[in-house]
């Protein structure tokens, strides 16, 4: 009965998710291009060894790692700390919760335009503020070295309460037996925490990060609606160079190549931060605070 009920969810899982895999892996040894004639033709991997040379795919890359990474971080950390303000008693709990979830609600695109807007120069918010102040306005749109963060700012602000709601499910799960048994033994509140809490919060800790992880590494509507890839190629993410090779440059076989070497990367970096949240029980372990 388990696998009947259990077959509509794993051939849904089959047609978005594997067979497109399949598809690509078999495109990433094939051409088809323009050159081509966009048929498929075998190349003998000849995409797979433009891929280890190509500089551009391995900048995107990296500044993507970076881009997921620092978003996935701050969100954590904010996320922690508002499903602790939620999980507490207090009043128009609900109202407030509702709140917490609209930046999630909202589309990317619409978000992604609303905060272009205002990292806007000179009009934007923030200028206007600089100006206000008479201090030297910032560009950070424009600036190689700080747009990249005007896109993490965006994330953070859109994604962090999609993790406060799965910290927040955790948080309620854990019996308040264990931190009054923790008072009655001598214990603070900050000890409660780092030994009772987070403890209990791995498991959630470790959904919502890989979750997270993945999606930030593929990002795409974001970083196309409020950099373009710019200034200078500072901000184009893997997804978006993969974009540009199949949409623009009509380049198949290579566009699938680097959507697979993403996969393959993307699942490295997540055994990589699965390891680390799985070993982090030591720490916690040896806390003395």
């Amino acid at each position: 009965m388990i696998y009947i009920l259990s077959f509509p969810a794993a051939f849904l899982l089959v047609i978005v998710f594997l067979l497109p895999l399949f598809r690509y892996s078999w495109l990433s040894i094939h051409a088809s291009s323009v050159i081509t004639g966009l048929e498929v033709i075998p190349n003998n991997g000849a995409n797979w060894f433009r891929l280890f040379n190509d500089e551009r795919f391995w900048t995107d890359y990296m500044q993507t790692l970076r881009f997921a990474v620092s978003s996935v971080s701050v969100e954590l950390i904010l996320a922690i700390l508002i499903a602790l303000l939620l999980n507490h008693r207090v009043r128009s709990k609900d109202l407030v919760r509702a709140l917490t979830l609209l930046p999630w609600a909202l589309p990317t695109t619409v978000m992604a335009l609303g905060w272009r807007w205002i990292f806007n120069t000179p009009y934007g918010p923030i200028e206007q503020i600089f100006k206000f102040l008479k201090l030297e306005p910032i560009n950070i749109l424009s600036d190689p070295n700080l747009a990249w963060i005007s896109t993490v700012i965006g994330d953070v602000w859109k994604t962090t309460p999609f993790i406060a709601l799965i910290i927040l499910a955790g948080l309620q799960t854990i019996p308040d037996d264990l931190y009054e048994a923790f008072r009655l033994e001598g214990g603070k509140p900050k000890q409660a925490f780092f030994r009772i809490t987070l403890p209990l919060l791995k498991p959630y800790i470790t959904i919502a990060v890989l979750f997270r992880l993945a999606q930030a590494f593929g990002v795409f509507d974001l970083i196309q609606v409020m950099t373009g890839g710019g200034p200078a190629g500072s901000t184009e993410s893997v997804a978006l160079y993969s974009y540009l090779n199949a949409m623009r440059y009509l380049d198949f076989g290579y566009s699938s190549t680097i959507m697979i070497a993403s996969f393959i990367l993307l699942m490295f970096a997540c055994v990589v931060c699965w390891f680390i949240i799985y070993n982090s029980k030591r720490l916690f372990q040896k806390s003395k605070l």
